[in-house]
C-alpha cells in the first residue's frame, strides 16, 4: 500500500501540488505542468530585469526544485509518457473514490457508494463530494458544522428519542437531547458546546503538567543510564587490572557481585515504562483537542486515563538508590584492594551539552574542503577553506567523487564525536549541509541541510522543507554530536547564538561538512578558523 501511494505522488506537479497538466520535462530531469514552469520562468525574467543589464548578463532560468540553471531558456516539449500515465490515473480515480469496507461511505449515494469527504453534525450524515455541494450552495445548510468523515455520527443520536443530543447533564455526566430534559429535572444542564468549551480550556494546563513530568522522567532516565555506564567502565577497568595483581579466586566473589549489580536494569525499565505512558497520555490529549464533534469530545474526555485527567504534577516514582550505592561501594572496596599496585580508578563522566558560544568553541573542528569533490565551477582558496563560484570551469582532474550536476563540495575529513564549525556565506543563496559521502544535499534521508536565503531560512531533509522562523544570518554555526545523533544549526552574531533547527536521529555512517551555492558569479562560502 505504501508503494502505491508513492507511485501516485510521482504524477503530481511540485509547484501546484496537483496532478500534472500538459506535463513537460526540463533538462535537469524534473517534470512540471507546462503553465507552472512557464510562470516560474516569467517571474525570474521579471526579477532579473530589475537587477541586471541584459546586454551584459545572459538571462538564466532555474529548476524550481533542484535550482539547476539554464541559458538560453529551454524549449518545452510535452512528455508523452507522463501525459499518458496521468490520463490513466484520472480514469481510475472513480474506482479509488469508491468506499471500501473501512471507509466512511456517502449516505446519499445509491447503488455504488462513494467515499464520504465530510460529515455533517447537524444532518447526522456523511456526503461524497457531489452530494456535499448543497451544503456549499444553500444558505441554510452553510451554517451546518462539517467535519472529517466519521463512523461515529450515530453517537450524537439519543437512543431513546431518536433526536440529536445537543445538551449535556453535568450532574450525570452524559449527553442528552431536548426531550430528555424532563428526566433530568433539577440537574445542572448546559449545552454540549458550553461543556466542551469548559473542558477544552482545561487541556493546555493538563498537557503542560504532563509534559513537565515527561521531561523530568527523561532527564532522570538519562542520568541513570550515564551513571550506570560510568560505574560499569570503572568496575570493568578495576576487574581487568586485578587479574594482573591478584589471584583470580581472591576477587572472583567480589567481581561477580559488582557485575551482577551493574547489569540490573529494573530502575531504568520502570522509568522507561512511565515515559511511554506519559507520551501516550499527551497523545490522547492532542487527539482530543482536535475532535470537532462536541458529543464525541465529551465521550472521549470521560474515557481519558487517570494520568491524563490529573491536574496535579505527576511525581517520579523511583526506588531508593540502594542499587547504585551498593555498586559504588563495591567498586570503591575493589579499588582500595588494588591501591598498592594500581593508580586510582577514575569515573568517566560524559561532558554536558554546550550552551554558549564559548562552550561550542571547545569542540571547534577545522573544516578543509576536498578538492576532489568540488564542482568544476567552484574554486577553492585560503587553504581550501573558501569556495567561490567562477565564470569558467576549473581545470580539475577527473575524479569519481566530483559533483557534476550540483555546485557542491564536501569536507576532506569525516566528522565523528563532537564537532563545531561555522560557515560564512554571501550573495543570493547557499545550502549549508552535513551528509554522508557522495550525497546530493537535502533531497534524501542521508543529508541534512539548512537552506539560507536573503530573506528567510528553511531546513531541508528528504525533499521536505521546514520553515525556520529565526532571523536571517550570514554566519551559521553547526554543532554535531555523532554518537548521540544530535545536529544543530545556529545563527551566529558576534558572541551571541540563536538556535535555528535541531535534529535528533541515528547516524549510521561517517558524516562530512558540505556547502552548495548559487550560480551567481562571485558567490562564496567560507569556513573560518575560530582559534
Amino acid at each position: 500500500m505504501a508503494q502505491k501511494a508513492l507511485d501516485q505522488e510521482a504524477f503530481f506537479c511540485p509547484v501546484c501540488l496537483d496532478l500534472l497538466k500538459d506535463p513537460v520535462t526540463i533538462p535537469c530531469g524534473h517534470s512540471y505542468c507546462r503553465i507552472c514552469v512557464q510562470h516560474h520562468w516569467d517571474q525570474e525574467e521579471e526579477e532579473q530585469q530589475h537587477h541586471w543589464d541584459q546586454e551584459e548578463v545572459k538571462q538564466r532560468y532555474s529548476c524550481p526544485e533542484c535550482r539547476q540553471s539554464f541559458s538560453p531558456k529551454p524549449v518545452l516539449g510535452k512528455n508523452i509518457m507522463l501525459a499518458g500515465l496521468v490520463e490513466q490515473l484520472k480514469k481510475t480515480a472513480a474506482d479509488r473514490c469508491s468506499a471500501g469496507p473501512q471507509d466512511v461511505s456517502c449516505d446519499v449515494c445509491t447503488g455504488r457508494k462513494l467515499k464520504a469527504v465530510q460529515s455533517c453534525l447537524q444532518c447526522v450524515a456523511s456526503y461524497c463530494e457531489s452530494h456535499l455541494q448543497p451544503h456549499c450552495d444553500a444558505a441554510a445548510l452553510q451554517k451546518h458544522q462539517l467535519v472529517a468523515p466519521s463512523h461515529k455520527l450515530q453517537g450524537n443520536i439519543c437512543s431513546q428519542h431518536n433526536e440529536v443530543m445537543k445538551m449535556f447533564c453535568c450532574s450525570d455526566q452524559q449527553s442528552i437531547c431536548s426531550l430528555c430534559v424532563d428526566q433530568h429535572r433539577g440537574h445542572d444542564i448546559v449545552s454540549s458546546a458550553a461543556e466542551r468549551a469548559q473542558k477544552q480550556a482545561e487541556l493546555p494546563a493538563r498537557r503542560a503538567l504532563l509534559l513537565q513530568s515527561l521531561q523530568d522522567k527523561e532527564t532522570e532516565l538519562k542520568r541513570l543510564k550515564r551513571e550506570a555506564q560510568d560505574i560499569s567502565r570503572s568496575a570493568q577497568t578495576a576487574v581487568q587490572r586485578s587479574r594482573d595483581s591478584f589471584r583470580e579466586r581472591v576477587l572472583k566473589k567480589r567481581r561477580s557481585e559488582v557485575e551482577q549489580q551493574i547489569l540490573s536494569q529494573e530502575l531504568q525499565d520502570q522509568l522507561q515504562q512511565e515515559v511511554t505512558e506519559l507520551k501516550r497520555s499527551i497523545s490522547e490529549l492532542d487527539t482530543l483537542s482536535l475532535t470537532p464533534d462536541h458529543n464525541q469530545f465529551l465521550q472521549l474526555y470521560a474515557s481519558l486515563s487517570t494520568d491524563t485527567q490529573s491536574t496535579e504534577p505527576a511525581r517520579i516514582q523511583t526506588r531508593p538508590r540502594r542499587d547504585f550505592e551498593e555498586v559504588t561501594s563495591a567498586v570503591s572496596a575493589l579499588r582500595d584492594k588494588l591501591q598498592l599496585t594500581l593508580s586510582p580508578v577514575q569515573i568517566l563522566v560524559s561532558p554536558a551539552e554546550p550552551s554558549s558560544r564559548e562552550d561550542f568553541l571547545q569542540y571547534y573542528t577545522e573544516i578543509i574542503l576536498d578538492l576532489n569533490t568540488a564542482h568544476t565551477r567552484l574554486s577553492l582558496s585560503d587553504g581550501n577553506r573558501r569556495v567561490t563560484v567562477m565564470r569558467e570551469n576549473q581545470r580539475y582532474p577527473d575524479h569519481p567523487d566530483r559533483f557534476s550536476d550540483y555546485r557542491q563540495v564536501l569536507s576532506r575529513e569525516s566528522l565523528t564525536g563532537r564537532c563545531y564549525w561555522e560557515v560564512e556565506w554571501s550573495r543570493v543563496w547557499a545550502l549549508i549541509a552535513v551528509a554522508y559521502r557522495n550525497i546530493v544535499f537535502g533531497y534524501n534521508d542521508k543529508s541534512w541541510a539548512l537552506d539560507c536565503g536573503k530573506t528567510s531560512h528553511s531546513f531541508l531533509f528528504n525533499s521536505v522543507r521546514s520553515k525556520v522562523s529565526s532571523p536571517v544570518s550570514s554566519r551559521i554555526g553547526v554543532y554535531l554530536d555523532h554518537s548521540a545523533g544530535v545536529l544543530e544549526f545556529y545563527s551566529v552574531c558576534e558572541s551571541s547564538m540563536s538556535l535555528l533547527h535541531r535534529v535528533q536521529t541515528t547516524f549510521t555512517q561517517p558524516l562530512y561538512a558540505g556547502v552548495c551555492i548559487d550560480w551567481d558569479i562571485g558567490s562564496m562560502a567560507h569556513f573560518p578558523k575560530l582559534k
